[in-house]
């Protein structure tokens, strides 16, 4: 995947893969509320994509997470 140049078009581009990790994340039951793009690496001048903060969650949403990837694995 080629960086897009500008913070815009960076932007946009992590916003729709955090909508997808979020819709994947609400599909198996496992809601991240925290979920979002971290703007503070959107800023770095590296040109790189920014950050997604997978944000905080409760000890059942890490268990039901967990179990969804365990799943996955098999």
């Amino acid at each position: 995947m080629v960086v897009p140049p500008c913070p815009k078009e960076r932007l946009r581009a992590a916003e729709e893969v955090v909508a997808q990790l979020r819709d994947e994340l609400d599909s198996t039951g496992v809601p991240l509320p925290s979920l979002r793009v971290d703007l503070v690496s959107l800023t770095s001048e590296s040109g790189a994509y920014p950050l997604v903060d997978l944000g905080r969650c409760n000890l059942d949403t890490a268990l039901r997470l967990a179990a969804v990837l365990h799943g996955a694995r098999r």
